[in-house]
């Protein structure tokens, strides 16, 4: 039976180690500021903002969030985003998605200073973590990162696969397992012979989108399977890309939905903010 890694734990603990660095930096004269802007009334966005609110006053950071009607103006949330970037306050800017349809997000997330992109979803950033020369990870991934070394395994010389080639999360996180020498394999809907590539993962990674997509035959004995899904199932029960209980007879450490890499993700943001205070203040 696979080891449930706890992903809520692992949060808790690196949210005290960022509560403790903003500490430090208050003591240095330097309050760590986040900007959260939400365009709209979708009820996800709303949960995710409150849950960044939470996490700012739990780690210390000082938090602004900007709630703007549906029918904003694409110049009236530039304008916004330009405010922000010249206020000396705030050190990261986060615009929720997904926005509007009549909004660009492509052209929003490039207006953002991007030593204030706290998503690294600016094509600047982007292209830093294709280099390895990155100042800010990207959120799901570098939580991933953290899952896995909470347990133990190392990611060098691993066979890591990464099922999902999405900016967010497949194609980053790819990057991340590179630049801790893992040989890393990505699949996605093309992918020919999906069942026997996954079955060769050390490390496997699944962020697909698709309920119970990965099932206990396509997994190696004893590996690490990171359940990056948020699904609903036939039930209406909230699930992950992974079978879980098929998933957990072959694994040796699985994450679970909720509770695994939910968490992570919120806890990585705090930590590029008070990153990118430290740039800012010429502490780096």
């Amino acid at each position: 039976m696979a080891v449930r890694i706890d992903g809520k734990a692992v949060a808790a603990k690196v949210r005290s180690e960022i509560a403790e660095e903003v500490a430090a930096l208050k003591k240095q004269g330097v309050q760590t500021g986040m900007a959260v802007v939400l365009v709209g009334e979708d009820p996800a966005s709303k949960i995710y903002v409150r849950n960044k609110g939470k996490a700012c006053a739990e780690t210390g950071i000082y938090s602004e969030e900007h709630v703007l009607p549906e029918n904003t103006t694409q110049e009236e949330l530039l304008a916004l985003i330009e405010k922000l970037n010249a206020d000396p306050k705030i050190n990261g800017i986060l615009v929720q998605s997904p926005l509007p349809k009549h909004l660009n997000e492509a052209l929003i997330v490039e207006h953002i200073d991007p030593k204030k992109d706290v998503d690294a979803f600016h094509a600047e950033n982007v292209g830093r973590i294709m280099i390895g020369d990155f100042a800010f990870l990207p959120c799901t991934p570098a939580g991933i990162i953290e899952l896995i070394r909470s347990t133990g395994v190392t990611i060098d010389g691993k066979n890591c696969v990464v099922i999902g080639r999405s900016n967010i999360v497949g194609k980053p996180m790819a990057m991340l397992l590179l630049h801790e020498n893992g040989t890393v394999t990505i699949c996605h809907s093309h992918t020919k012979n999906l069942k026997e590539i996954c079955k060769t993962a050390d490390i496997l990674v699944a962020a697909v989108g698709k309920a119970k997509f990965v099932t206990g035959d396509m997994v190696k004995p004893g590996a690490v399977v990171i359940d990056v899904g948020m699904n609903r199932d036939e039930n209406g029960k909230l699930c992950g890309d992974v079978d879980y209980e098929s998933a957990e007879a072959v694994a040796g450490y699985l994450t679970p939905v909720p509770g695994g890499v939910g968490p992570m993700t919120i806890t990585m943001l705090m930590k590029n903010a008070v990153t990118a205070a430290k740039i800012q203040n010429g502490l780096v």
